[in-house]
């Protein structure tokens, strides 16, 4: 499985980036991990909705030129579907099973994901309904994918 991790921005934070490596080095045993970092989109802190739209706009080209057609993408929305880290394996489980190898998941920047980028999902998954910095969601995901393979192969992980 070659798992991609597309996030706008770069993460500066040592604590993030170490929970981050942590985790995609315990992962290197399941599955092929890449983190791709694409440029936020410079912006005023007060805007208006269209130039919300236009940043996300942006934002979104430089996600969409980092997926392959071929690749599985699963977006991180607030607003989508909230699963238990057992349905969340069950479903990465069935992907591998059914020939899906190339999974992308995308976390947008503090703004949200473009409508392009939504259209091109194949799925949507939210951990929350509360908002969290996009740089921490990083790292609960990796730790769920984590634990979903722990899950799906029988492996002691703590509850």
């Amino acid at each position: 499985m070659n798992i991609s991790i597309i996030t706008v921005g770069k993460l500066k934070e040592k604590y993030l980036k170490l929970g981050i490596a942590e985790y995609t080095k315990r992962l290197s045993s399941y599955a092929k991990v890449q983190e791709i970092e694409v440029a936020d989109e410079k912006a005023p802190e007060h805007l208006s909705e269209a130039d919300m739209i236009l940043v996300k706009q942006k934002e979104g080209e430089r996600i969409l030129a980092k997926i392959s057609p071929d690749t599985h993408v699963i977006a991180l929305a607030i607003d989508a579907k909230q699963r238990t880290s057992e349905e969340f394996a069950r479903e990465l489980d069935q992907l591998a099973t059914y020939g899906k190898s190339k999974i992308a998941f995308v976390i947008g920047g503090s703004l949200g994901l473009s409508d392009d980028v939504m259209k091109r999902s194949d799925d949507t998954i939210s951990f929350s309904k509360m908002t969290f910095p996009h740089q921490l969601m990083k790292l609960v995901l990796c730790e769920q994918i984590y634990r979903a393979y722990r899950i799906n192969r029988n492996e002691p992980y703590h509850k």
